[in-house]
């Protein structure tokens, strides 16, 4: 999938080293991610195997160049078996390429690559109540605000909240999983 600016695609081992860098980016100034310090690449790199070995998707938002400008993926929302048909959305955009769409376009790429792989909820879970950006890219993307836990974090010398917003995915809740699943 692509826009004529922007190159939506499986990430990549080499995309890796762009990847941990816009994420520590956020780890050290933002509050989307309540990890302290930045995982390195090689833990980056695990990360990824874990979500791709579990079947989630992980994409990539590039330039014509091949520059990576934000990623996305999916996970296990909890790991108990009950919530197997549930995901969790993660979206980061490199802090130069804000604004420009790279969320609004990751975001329905996975959405519509989770329902294809059988999920029936997408989570999103959202640092920080003041987080407009991700709070409205999630709305426009179909997710309804579900709850907030107040406080629950602390980071940047302050307590942080997490709003949490939900997506039906497929048939959603509308008729049960298949026999055996």
């Amino acid at each position: 999938m692509s826009t004529p600016d922007l190159i939506l695609r499986d990430s990549m081992e080499a995309d890796l080293p762009a990847i941990t860098r816009i994420y520590g980016h956020w780890v050290l100034h933002g509050l989307a991610s309540f990890e302290l310090d930045p995982p390195s690449q090689a833990e980056m790199a695990k990360r990824r195997a874990a979500v791709l070995e579990g079947g989630y998707p992980h994409i990539v938002a590039t330039d014509r160049e091949g520059t990576v400008l934000g990623y996305a993926y999916a996970s296990a929302y909890r790991t108990r078996p009950a919530y197997r048909f549930t995901c969790e959305d993660s979206i980061y955009v490199a802090p130069e390429a804000g604004r420009r769409g790279i969320g609004q376009a990751l975001l329905p790429l996975l959405v519509e690559r989770c329902a294809a792989a059988g999920f029936r909820l997408m989570v999103a879970v959202i640092g920080d109540s003041g987080n407009a950006g991700s709070i409205g890219l999630h709305a426009r993307c179909g997710f309804a605000r579900v709850g907030t836990l107040p406080a629950i974090g602390w980071k940047h010398g302050r307590w942080v909240d997490s709003v949490l917003m939900s997506r039906p995915l497929g048939e959603g809740a509308t008729t049960p999983p298949p026999p055996g699943a």
